[in-house]
């Protein structure tokens, strides 16, 4: 099995969105009993709250359902569970490093590292209005083919 964490500030914006966009490639190429998808935060404000409103709404009309998902704060057991880790910003990425323990094996990377655009960050929409979570689907989807053709090729699964 290969375990995908995705990782953001408080776990219900832009992380929840790419585990569940991610989940969705991952069912259509049959590939869910060799990849496991979780999402994390690297603060623990939300923990337990289900994905903001405005992301479980325009999931909704992109058909992900995402209102089952609950925020949670990434720990250290998560860098011996996971294979990857990505990130969805600098600033989350340098925490992740900082809290990475010296055994940890696996990918630690912005998600965006996986895309073919310019823009290596995905901006956090839970301070702006709709059009941020559209942008935030757009840039997250194709990084997610981009995932998940890697982690094809690589596995050779």
């Amino acid at each position: 099995m290969i375990n995908v964490l995705f990782v953001c500030m408080g776990n219900i914006c832009r992380s929840p969105t790419a585990e569940i966009i991610f989940l969705g490639q991952v069912r259509d190429a049959g590939l869910e009993t060799e990849i496991s998808i979780d999402s994390a935060g690297t603060g623990g404000w939300h923990e337990g709250n289900p994905p903001d409103d405005r992301a479980i709404s325009l999931g909704n009309l992109m058909g992900f359902d995402m209102s089952h998902l609950r925020a949670r704060q990434i720990q250290k057991l998560d860098f011996s569970k996971f294979d990857y880790i990505l990130a969805m910003d600098k600033s989350n990425l340098y925490d992740l490093r900082e809290m990475r323990p010296d055994s940890f094996q696996g990918h630690l990377s912005l998600l965006l590292d996986f895309g073919d655009g310019e823009i290596r960050e995905v901006p956090d929409p839970y301070y702006g209005d709709r059009s941020d979570y559209d942008r935030v689907f757009e840039l997250v989807e194709p990084a997610a083919k981009g995932l998940l053709t890697h982690i094809k090729s690589k596995y050779k699964i």
